[in-house]
């Protein structure tokens, strides 16, 4: 889930150990996690932390909130979260495996129903983007429509069903809709740009005038769609998809892809201006704008230009120091600096400092993995493994994230991982910051301590 870089996403648990007062505005959460990769869980409703609960000795937990907001809200059982949707009186009760998180977890009790409809969505959604990334992008616009309609009115006569039988209250019904319709939507924005790269077509394909008519539908100010993931999933392409054809448009701009970052990201900047007025979402999405921007390393006089715009706009963004820190952290990762002061673990337990890993006059190859993340695993593992062959001259060594150190043993000898080429991060995010971990093939190059490229790609720079 938000597994997907970074930034993948979120759940919570809701039982009651005993019945329930049906009259009660109160909201149990409880359950039981197999094979715990934390000790508590955390409730969250968008970022503010609502309550939490440690496990018992049967990796049981239970939390009660005497008075809650009806919503959206997610569970936090570190490294995985995902959605759960809350009403006064509900009492949820939840069980999972972390082993296969999402796919093994279940909802039972009051408000089961619509939350196991959003779980089966969500990974029916997620088996379905396979398909559509490989099959559907080639189409042409009508028919490429048609069958991503069919898929989304599928999903919507599902929840239509359900709520005749069940009555889900509007704003439950409304957040499940908008899950459906948007994650769709997504795919729309994103069809011009990879139908241009799945077709091999070297100008974007002229689409139908109706081809964009779901954006009548659009909200731009619905502060329960905030923090829901195809929501902001859909206003991050749509913002960009708006920037690029309007600039091509008004600006005589000639290409089909982005050339002038510094120009291009001043124009999502200004969309989100004159469009967006939810004071959240607005920080949410100028935020996402200057880290994508940071991330594609512009010179630093572009970066002052671009900073100035972004502060005239969003002069009191919460996520100001975030990005102030993100950017000197892309200072560090230039070449010639030393690698950032971080230790990791062998197999042994031993700690070791990540510049001391490197042997003398020996490149090294940093990449990251981690347990909850098994596909990218295997996809990683494969793709070393053709580099150690057409590329032996390096070294690769592998930081595991957001892994304890039994899965993390279990899975060096699953994959038949080298155990002297791999390395346990104990903490996190100091690494996801420091090294600047946001794209899944990210990888650093280094020879003896120092930095040759800190922002290299193992599918891209090889």
């Amino acid at each position: 889930m938000l597994k997907k870089y970074i930034f993948v996403f979120l759940l919570v648990l809701v039982c009651s150990c005993g019945d329930s007062d049906p009259q009660s505005s109160a909201v149990f959460i409880g359950g039981e996690i197999v094979n715990p990769t934390a000790n508590n869980v955390v409730l969250f409703k968008g970022e503010t932390a609502v309550d939490s609960a440690f496990l018992d000795e049967n990796n049981r937990f239970e939390i009660r909130v005497d008075s809650l907001e009806d919503g959206l809200y997610y569970f936090l059982h570190k490294p995985e979260m995902q959605y759960v949707y809350l009403e006064q009186g509900d009492s949820l009760q939840i069980r999972l495996n972390t082993v296969a998180f999402d796919e093994s977890l279940i909802f039972s009790g009051r408000g089961e129903v619509i939350n196991n409809f959003q779980l089966e969505v969500f990974l029916d959604t997620e088996k379905e983007e396979q398909v559509i990334r490989e099959a559907f992008f080639q189409l042409e616009p009508q028919s490429f429509s048609a069958k991503l309609d069919s898929l989304s009115d599928r999903k919507v006569a599902q929840l239509n069903e359900l709520q005749e039988e069940e009555g889900f209250s509007k704003a439950a019904y409304d957040l499940a809709y908008a899950s459906i319709r948007y994650k769709y939507w997504t795919f729309k924005e994103g069809y011009p740009f990879w139908h241009r790269r799945a077709s091999d077509d070297k100008t974007l394909h002229s689409l139908p005038d109706d081809f964009y008519a779901y954006r009548d539908q659009v909200s731009y100010s619905d502060p329960q769609l905030t923090y829901l993931r195809p929501y902001y999933d859909f206003m991050k392409f749509h913002i960009g998809n708006l920037a690029f054809m309007g600039c091509k448009e008004a600006c005589g701009e000639k290409v089909t892809r982005v050339t002038n970052q510094l120009h291009f990201n001043r124009h999502q900047l200004q969309l989100i201006d004159s469009l967006v007025h939810q004071e959240t979402l607005r920080d949410n999405l100028f935020r996402t704008v200057a880290i994508e921007y940071l991330l594609k390393h512009d010179s630093e006089e572009n970066f002052e230009v671009f900073m100035e715009d972004f502060h005239q706009r969003s002069a009191n963004n919460r996520h100001l120091p975030e990005i102030a820190r993100l950017g000197q952290d892309i200072r560090n990762l230039r070449p010639n600096n030393p690698l950032p002061p971080l230790q990791v673990v062998d197999v042994q337990g031993e700690q070791h400092w990540l510049r001391d890993i490197p042997r003398e006059g020996q490149q090294i190859v940093f990449y990251f993995w981690s347990g909850p993340e098994q596909r990218h695993l295997k996809n990683i593992t494969q793709r070393v493994r053709q580099l150690q062959e057409h590329h032996p001259e390096y070294r690769y060594v592998g930081i595991c994230m957001r892994t304890d150190m039994d899965q993390w043993k279990s899975l060096m000898a699953s994959y038949s991982l080298d155990p002297g080429d791999q390395f346990l991060a104990p903490d996190y995010e100091q690494f996801a910051h420091a090294l600047v971990v946001y794209n899944p093939y990210k990888s650093v190059i280094a020879k003896d301590g120092i930095i040759i490229d800190g922002f290299a790609n193992l599918n891209t720079s090889f």
